[in-house]
């Protein structure tokens, strides 16, 4: 059997392996104009949305209500905006945002922010910078084989950042790479945890945000029009995670996720031809 054929093999096995759901996602508000382009988004442990804006954006944070409106906005000092693209949050309350976002594979300056949670009264928070770089990536751009290097998603865990890149490949692998940074200021070369197959499709299995349940034990990866929830997994390894796919039937531009708590999931997506703008509620229940 040659390599190709087992490969095709390997990854219809794979996606036998997963559970397909459709679901209808409940819509809760409306971003204003200013908000065209949310593509991170956190919620903290009082209940507090925080959200960012990609590339062309100001340096700010947003803190919106359930229905969408902003109550607050913090331009983020010691932080350029080249590409936020999620956010994510420690148990501490620190919020960190990804500037990560590399559509072309041929960044050489990705960071997260790390705002402290102590700054976040103020109105231009301080950020450290956690500065990293890919090791497996050898060119900028690689070739278009391997287009791995964009990332949306990370969350964090137990002291680390876990990223889940965003697939450019052609011909379209269906893969996400998965690697981790420590959470403290420094510069890294990112750890690479493995590869995990989402499906075939590149028009809907791309990464274009991330989190995981308060308790650990679940991971939502958002991509456009689907939801992958990740359990059954062992830390750090997720390579080997059961994997249900939620097909949320929407041809808007979804880009960010959350958890509320457990079994509850915000998301919003950006505007386009096809409307968009919103902030949703969906219970994976």
């Amino acid at each position: 059997m040659n390599k190709i054929v087992f490969a095709f093999i390997l990854i219809a096995l794979q996606a036998c392996a997963q559970k397909s759901y459709l679901a209808q996602l409940d819509p809760m508000g409306k971003f204003p104009s200013k908000l065209k382009e949310v593509s991170g988004m956190e919620i903290t442990h009082d209940g507090e949305i925080w959200v960012i804006e990609d590339s062309g954006n100001k340096d700010h944070v947003y803190l919106v209500d359930q229905e969408g409106d902003i109550k607050k906005s913090l331009e983020i000092d010691h932080a350029k905006n080249e590409d936020w693209e999620d956010l994510a949050m420690d148990n501490n309350g620190n919020l960190y945002i990804g500037d990560f976002g590399n559509n072309g594979n041929d960044r050489k300056n990705l960071v997260i922010y790390k705002v402290p949670k102590d700054e976040m009264g103020k109105k231009e928070p301080n950020a450290e910078k956690i500065e990293f770089k890919y090791p497996e990536q050898k060119e900028f751009p690689p070739k278009k084989e391997n287009l791995y290097f964009d990332t949306e998603g990370f969350f964090h865990l137990d002291d680390h950042l876990y990223i889940f890149t965003k697939n450019r490949t052609r011909p379209y692998s269906g893969k996400t790479w998965i690697y981790r940074v420590p959470d403290k200021e420094g510069d890294y070369k990112a750890e690479f945890l493995g590869d995990l197959f989402l499906c075939s499709n590149q028009d809907h299995c791309s990464v274009t945000g991330a989190d995981i349940s308060p308790d650990g034990k679940t991971i939502a990866l958002l991509s456009y029009g689907y939801i992958f929830l990740l359990t059954d997994f062992d830390a750090p390894n997720f390579t080997n995670a059961s994997i249900k796919i939620i097909d949320i039937n929407t041809p808007t531009q979804t880009e960010s996720i959350c958890f509320v708590d457990n079994r509850t999931l915000f998301i919003a997506d950006e505007q386009n031809n096809h409307g968009g703008r919103k902030l949703y509620r969906l219970d994976i229940d």
